[in-house]
């Protein structure tokens, strides 16, 4: 039997790989006296991804270094946050996250009956719990509730009361869990700060805070639920994992905001100590790796190729999720997570001669709208007004378009520049060049006619999903089918807005990065 782990070792499993510790002098001062108290929260929303093996991962830390653990299942949160967890839906997801996460703990050999799970109703809506709820909004300012959450609430334009409520309950959390120490994600530095300066105004203890990186998904920014190509779902098939992590962003060298070298660091190392890339013996054969900073010193000198380094990760993660398929793929799983993430956009198609049969919800988050970069373009060989351009949108090859932007654009302001692509039209041929898609542009009202292409945020990449404010979490079609006019219908609702940016009834189409904007067309339509 090993013996148990002293202050010092248990204060470096319990903070190895972690950004930030605010508390570091008082969580040494517990660790000298017993083990200590921690929680780490998660808000029931959209589904988890391969992303929460980074908790995961640091829970396993945790109680190796002797911690008593509690999992908060936030269901309540999950709600606030902009109802992101319709009510009807919320036990059902909650009842998802539980199992997900119970099977993702055991897939990395964490011992369930070393943690405390709970659900944020099982306490919140007491009549004590309520009651410290009021008392905090009486001290707290709107501005510094507001604050607080900038990171994590989803911010829209007509902000609900429910998400200033939001850091007050999780700051709360810490004195109704009985926990030393809260554990999250940098992005929830805000609440952390928030909570340090008011539980003392209701006389409750200040806690210590122990921070995450946030790692870069597969395309170089946040894994994010609502980035379909960001992220990897737990569920994913094997093809799918392969076909995600090609595509994955892992220039030659380049160890910046490299998604997978991150899960390398922040999933693999931790739990297994080592890494193996696995290679053909023409190319130097398998070589185990001990340490992650000389598997990121051999990438950054091109001795590991990106192809290698994805393959070897494929293998590794397909490991983790085997179990979690398998647990998931029993008959009351699967019903279960069919009703708690029902797919809004794929309705059963009317029979034909069905008197009662429900019509198609014609949403935006049916549209696959992407960044795309343009690469080159060139004048139709067959038509003077329309240009036909290759544009990169995030996909193995680029896609060929045709726009008839000649009198409008010049070819000068179109090359190498960032543009909204609509996706999933039905391909077809125009003046016999087949087109894969449509530029997304503001059209004026008036005579003379000015057309000018939208434009996503600065920093986006190309192939960045483009949605509507509301509809992040639907899936796409894979092809809009002509007779159904699901775009047409869409479209009459477009507009430019007074302040230039695109909406569709009022809601602004958005990127991770923030809103999509043409240059000076306010009022327009958009085509």
């Amino acid at each position: 039997m090993e013996p148990a782990p002293g202050p010092q070792e248990k204060y470096h499993l319990i903070t190895r790989n972690l950004q930030e510790v605010l508390g570091e002098d008082k969580l040494m001062a517990i660790l000298k006296e017993r083990e200590l108290r921690i929680y780490w929260g998660t808000a029931t929303t959209g589904k988890p991804h391969v992303a929460y093996f980074v908790p995961m991962s640091k829970i396993a830390d945790f109680l190796k270094a002797g911690c008593e653990v509690t999992i908060l299942f936030a269901d309540l949160h999950a709600y606030l946050d902009n109802m992101k967890a319709p009510w009807e839906l919320l036990e059902l997801r909650t009842r998802y996250y539980e199992n997900v996460i119970k099977a993702m703990l055991e897939s990395i050999g964490v011992p369930l009956e070393k943690l405390k799970f709970v659900r944020g109703t099982d306490y919140q809506l007491s009549k004590e719990y309520t009651l410290d709820v009021y008392r905090l909004s009486s001290v707290v300012t709107q501005h510094d509730a507001k604050k607080a959450g900038a990171e994590v609430v989803k911010q829209v334009e007509h902000p609900l009361l429910s998400g200033l409520l939001y850091p007050g309950l999780q700051a709360l959390d810490e004195e109704y869990l009985k926990v030393d120490a809260q554990f999250g994600g940098v992005d929830q530095r805000k609440i952390f700060t928030f909570a340090e300066k008011y539980l003392p105004s209701l006389g409750y203890a200040k806690r210590v805070h122990l921070m995450n990186p946030m790692v870069p998904g597969l395309t170089g920014s946040k894994m994010s639920s609502s980035e379909e190509d960001s992220k990897i779902d737990l569920l994913d098939r094997k093809e799918d994992v392969k076909k995600k992590l090609k595509k994955a962003f892992c220039e030659p060298g380049n160890v910046e905001n490299n998604g997978v070298l991150s899960f390398i660091k922040h999933v693999l190392f931790p739990l297994k100590s080592e890494f193996v890339i696995l290679r053909e013996e023409k190319w130097g054969g398998n070589k185990t790796y001990t340490t992650y900073e000389a598997l990121e010193k051999d990438f950054a000198e091109q001795v590991v190729h990106p192809g290698d380094l994805k393959n070897s990760v494929e293998v590794a993660l397909n490991k983790l999720l085997d179990p979690i398929r398998e647990k998931f793929n029993s008959p009351e799983l699967k019903k279960l997570t069919n009703a708690a993430y029902p797919n809004p956009s794929k309705g059963k198609p009317a029979e034909k001669g069905t008197k009662n049969s429900e019509p198609e919800d014609v949403i935006p988050s049916r549209l696959d709208i992407r960044v795309g970069k343009v690469i080159s373009v060139e004048k139709h060989p067959d038509a003077d007004s329309l240009y036909v351009e290759k544009i990169d949108v995030g996909e193995p090859e680029p896609r060929t378009v045709v726009s008839g932007l000649v009198q409008f654009v010049p070819k000068e302001q179109l090359q190498d520049r960032l543009v909204v692509l609509l996706c999933n039209l039905k391909p077809q041929k125009m003046r016999g060049v087949e087109s894969q898609g449509m530029v997304l542009c503001a059209s004026s009202v008036g005579e003379p006619r000015q057309v000018e292409p939208l434009d996503p945020p600065a920093g986006c990449c190309a192939g960045e999903r483009v949605y509507v404010e509301g509809y992040e979490g639907g899936e796409p079609d894979d092809e809009l089918k002509p007779k159904k006019r699901v775009f047409e219908k869409l479209q009459a609702d477009f507009c430019i807005s007074e302040d230039c940016v695109a909406q569709w009834k009022q809601k602004n189409f958005l990127t991770k990065l923030g809103r999509v904007s043409c240059k000076s067309l306010k009022g327009g339509s958009i085509s």
